[in-house]
């Protein structure tokens, strides 16, 4: 019988610490690329994911890979590999909607610069999706992408809705002052209302939905506490400085139709 030596054990019979049988297989050579390779496979525990556990051993890895002789190298692929292609085209899609949802904005207000001023919020957003998972401990990893890709939506909704209310007022005639005035205050309650319904139906998620949800949970609670913020309060001032000091955008007396002229034109008579 083989015999074979375990440390701390002594020797012992091979079969106490594995099973021997004889099999017949059709031998191969694996091929990556049409280069001879092996494979190295890994599995994380349950309650843990793959990018928590690649992201400290990746230096590491790096120095094995440095110290290969000449001729070989190291390939991640598996579950890493998927999530940066996943990167790579979720990044694509994401900057081709951003860019159809500035045509939409531009041929909606019929301006090209009322569009960024719509899309300004959107960066710090993305700060507060990039800040809320590091605070929580939660890695960044595709679900976290995804969610500040959906983020960008909501955020582009609520500026809609707040630069709607001030064009309304321009048609109207209103001062640039109370036209923001008025928007900041009209529009603060659906704004509002939607907010908190959103992050108070994402917090029993985040909290219980695992390492699977708790990313994406936490980047869209981050992105919409801050995008809120600065919609409400930063956006009037960027409009404001654009039509006061910029001088990019006009905000002229709309002239009143030609009925209320009539209306307001003095009667012809004899005294």
């Amino acid at each position: 019988m083989p015999r074979i030596t375990v440390v701390g054990l002594g020797p012992g019979p091979l079969l106490e610490v594995s099973s021997v049988e004889n099999t017949l297989r059709n031998m191969r050579i694996r091929h990556l690329e049409h280069f001879r390779t092996i494979s190295v496979q890994s599995f994380t525990q349950p309650g843990f994911l793959a990018s928590e556990v690649f992201t400290p051993a990746a230096p590491k890895l790096k120095e094995l890979e440095n110290s290969l002789p000449p001729g070989y190298k190291i390939i991640v692929s598996g579950e890493q590999a998927k999530q940066v292609d996943g990167f790579k085209n979720l990044s694509v899609v994401m900057a081709i909607s951003i860019a159809m949802i500035f045509l939409a904005l531009a041929f909606q207000f019929k301006h090209s610069i009322k569009p960024i001023l719509v899309l300004a919020a959107a960066p710090y957003g993305v700060a507060g999706a990039l800040i809320a998972p590091y605070i929580m401990g939660s890695p960044f990893g595709f679900m976290a992408f995804l969610g500040i890709a959906s983020l960008i939506g909501v955020i582009v909704s609520h500026m809609i809705v707040l630069f709607d209310f001030i064009e309304e007022m321009h048609e109207k005639g209103e001062p640039l002052e109370q036209a923001l005035l008025d928007a900041g205050i009209v529009r603060l309650r659906p704004v509002m209302i939607t907010v908190g319904a959103t992050i108070l139906a994402l917090f029993p998620l985040a909290i219980h939905g695992g390492p699977l949800w708790q990313p994406l949970c936490y980047a869209q609670i981050g992105g919409l506490g801050v995008a809120t913020f600065i919609t409400l309060l930063l956006v009037p001032v960027l409009y404001s400085i654009f039509v006061l000091d910029l001088k990019i955008v006009t905000w002229g007396e709309v002239e009143a139709p030609a009925a209320e002229k009539l209306s307001l034109e003095p009667k012809g008579g004899l005294t």
